[in-house]
């Protein structure tokens, strides 16, 4: 296994190095230390450096892994999929509003939600996921709504058996976790039903941390010292995991999802 260089700049540049390896034909610039543009395309580098510091002696075979995901053949014919092929396999991810500084808001089949995040949608398969794009949206003749529709309901089934683990913390306060690893346990924030599933053991209406994709936490809404400390570790693990989502917390109550982070009014929408 092959360690990648720890400084942005040289990592970008290893990068560039084994996709020229691995495509010869392609034209690979570097950018930035956070930037490729790869056949007149951006290629954020962000959470792949995160991805690597996560797990830094398996640096080169997680790159090249990466790559391999992105710049196949299937994902060309991916493209190119009917909707009667992709209708089971469309699911929702959050993601932070960030996404939008490197690829374009109007390419990407998106709703917005709360605390500076949208929903996304991606095509779910064997090995890998492949985003939506508003042209392959406008292709299945899907609204937002009905696309909304069809990635919840597959949600909802793609773990009917779903374990939580309870937890009573030595404050009095108490957590629900779910962890899958299974790239979808941020968005199981958008479960049908989570409320009342959870607000018995949770004392009423919870909050929801998703500092990263693949991280949920659902605690109860006291005592202060509790949520305190996990706001805390929230923030660091937004700061430190790859896919970051929000350091903020997500309200559930029985009327949906409202974030805790201030906001113009129009940019939100209860689940």
């Amino acid at each position: 296994m092959g360690v990648m260089p720890r400084e942005p700049e040289a990592f970008a540049e290893s990068v560039a190095n084994l996709l020229r390896r691995m495509q010869p034909d392609y034209s690979i610039d570097l950018v930035s230390p956070k930037e490729l543009l790869v056949n007149g395309r951006r290629l954020d580098l962000e959470n792949l450096f995160r991805m690597v510091s996560h797990e830094p002696s398996r640096g080169t075979e997680i790159v090249e892994h990466y790559l391999e995901q992105l710049f196949t053949g299937d994902t060309v014919q991916m493209m190119t999929m009917t909707l009667d092929f992709a209708r089971s396999r469309i699911m929702p991810r959050i993601q932070p509003e960030s996404i939008f500084t490197h690829l374009s808001r109007e390419q990407v089949a998106h709703i917005p939600f709360v605390n500076g995040t949208v929903i996304v949608f991606v095509t779910d398969m064997p090995h890998m996921t492949v985003s939506i794009t508003t042209e392959q949206q406008l292709r299945w003749n899907l609204s937002l709504d009905e696309m909304e529709e069809i990635a919840r309901t597959n949600l909802n089934a793609y773990a009917p058996d779903l374990e939580v683990q309870l937890v009573e913390s030595k404050e009095g306060g108490k957590a629900a976790i779910i962890s899958q690893h299974d790239g979808y346990d941020a968005a199981r924030l958008l479960l049908g039903g989570l409320h009342q599933r959870l607000a018995a053991q949770l004392g009423g209406d919870f909050y929801v941390a998703t500092p990263a994709r693949d991280m949920f936490v659902a605690l109860s809404t006291g005592p202060q010292t509790f949520v305190s400390r996990i706001q805390d570790r929230v923030l660091q693990d937004f700061r430190r995991l790859p896919y970051p989502i929000a350091p903020d917390f997500f309200l559930v109550t029985r009327d949906g999802i409202a974030g805790t982070r201030e906001e113009p009014f129009e940019g939100r929408r209860a689940a």
